[in-house]
């Protein structure tokens, strides 16, 4: 393998393990959402697992072993209400962003389409979670986040921590 598609490996692996953790954040989102957005968290969810899916389609067709997801996760900060889940989904949607944005500069042709529309997707819903948009989706270096919670993470996977 090149150093160009062990690059683009890594970064399926990444977005892999990113869809992991909104799957998993979802199952969060969903058991704390209001009834009038639980449809957008439903959509949402069953969004990440398609991704999720084929993600691990695509490790395996360049040779990977697919990242397994944790067993847990553990969240940016406390989900205790409506308020906090509508948070959290925006935070995940920023997250998968960020290594969306990883892998289309790691793809290459009809991968880095691919990517592009992940990016652009979770753009779109993180900016319906949190009610306006940021300059740079899924870059916060340039999108001028300021770490705080509820922005990005600076960390390079962008997920949601795996806990034991």
């Amino acid at each position: 393998m090149s150093k160009a598609d062990d690059r683009e490996l890594d970064a399926l692996q990444a977005a892999l393990a990113a869809e992991h953790a909104a799957v998993y954040g979802y199952g969060v989102v969903g058991g704390r959402i209001g009834e009038e957005r639980r449809t957008e968290a439903r959509t949402a969810y069953d969004a990440h697992r398609a991704r999720r899916d084929t993600l691990v389609r695509a490790v395996r067709d360049r040779g990977g072993k697919p990242v397994a997801a944790a067993a847990g996760y553990a969240l940016p900060f406390p989900v205790p209400d409506a308020a906090a889940a509508v948070r959290l989904a925006a935070t995940l949607e920023d997250r998968v962003a960020g290594v969306y944005s990883d892998l289309v500069r790691a793809a290459e042709d009809g991968r880095r389409a691919t990517a592009a529309e992940g990016l652009r997707e979770a753009a779109v819903r993180a900016v319906r979670w949190r009610g306006g948009s940021v300059a740079f989706p899924g870059l916060a270096e340039r999108g001028g986040a300021s770490g705080g919670e509820g922005s990005p993470a600076p960390e390079a996977s962008g997920t949601v921590s795996p806990t034991a």
